[in-house]
């Protein structure tokens, strides 16, 4: 009988050893960035990973969805940011405005950010800290990691426990039918820009009367 062990592949040791080199100079470029005063919040300072599909908004974008969530949510608001980092970033940004703001994503470089930060796996919608109250967020802008409806569907159940009520969505053009379906958003005017130019046409959606239009 095989052993069990064999059918694990093996990292060879020269391997190895060039990941531990790359997990050094990774380490000593984010070293880098704390001695120079760096800004935790600044989108990039956690560069994307594609393996997890993550892509960034470009800083206007980010912007543009931060103030568009800070509105929404009005004073003393509550938003959550769902697999949406660099819009959770850009609202970090605006530090002592009047609003609160939690980063619900599968990425645990976030937990740098501490309390704000709580890990979500779409695949398991509902499994959230029992901390996170139902209906207790004024806006939740999500912006689902993959293009399909199985992931939208998943993200649409998180989104409507966290949410009193206003939606702001992001997602393929491709996925207007679904997103009106699961979470009766409309498409607006505003169009979303990447940092990096995506294959997909991206758009917002809304349940609520927007500034994106």
């Amino acid at each position: 009988k095989m052993d069990d062990d064999d059918d694990i592949p093996q990292l060879s040791s020269h391997t190895l050893a060039a990941l531990q080199e790359f997990y050094l100079e990774q380490q000593q470029r984010e070293g880098m960035k704390t001695s120079q005063g760096f800004n935790q919040y600044s989108i990039g300072s956690i560069e994307e990973d594609w393996q997890l599909s993550q892509f960034w908004y470009s800083d206007e974008t980010a912007s543009c969805l931060a103030k568009e969530a800070v509105l929404a949510a009005g004073k003393g608001g509550r938003i959550a940011c769902v697999s949406a980092p660099s819009v959770y970033q850009k609202l970090k940004e605006q530090d002592g405005e009047d609003f609160s703001v939690c980063i619900l994503e599968y990425d645990r470089r976030f937990s740098v950010y501490g309390e704000e930060f709580i890990f979500y796996d779409y695949n398991h919608p509902l499994d959230l800290p029992e901390s996170l109250l139902p209906h207790s967020f004024d806006i939740v802008i999500a912006d689902p990691p993959y293009l399909s409806e199985e992931c939208l569907q998943k993200t649409a159940e998180t989104i409507k426990y966290l949410t009193k009520g206003k939606i702001l969505l992001c997602t393929g053009a491709v996925m207007e039918e679904q997103a009106a379906k699961h979470l009766g958003v409309k498409m607006c005017k505003f169009i979303p820009k990447h940092s990096r130019n995506l294959a997909n046409e991206f758009r917002c959606y809304v349940n609520y009367a927007s500034g994106l239009d």
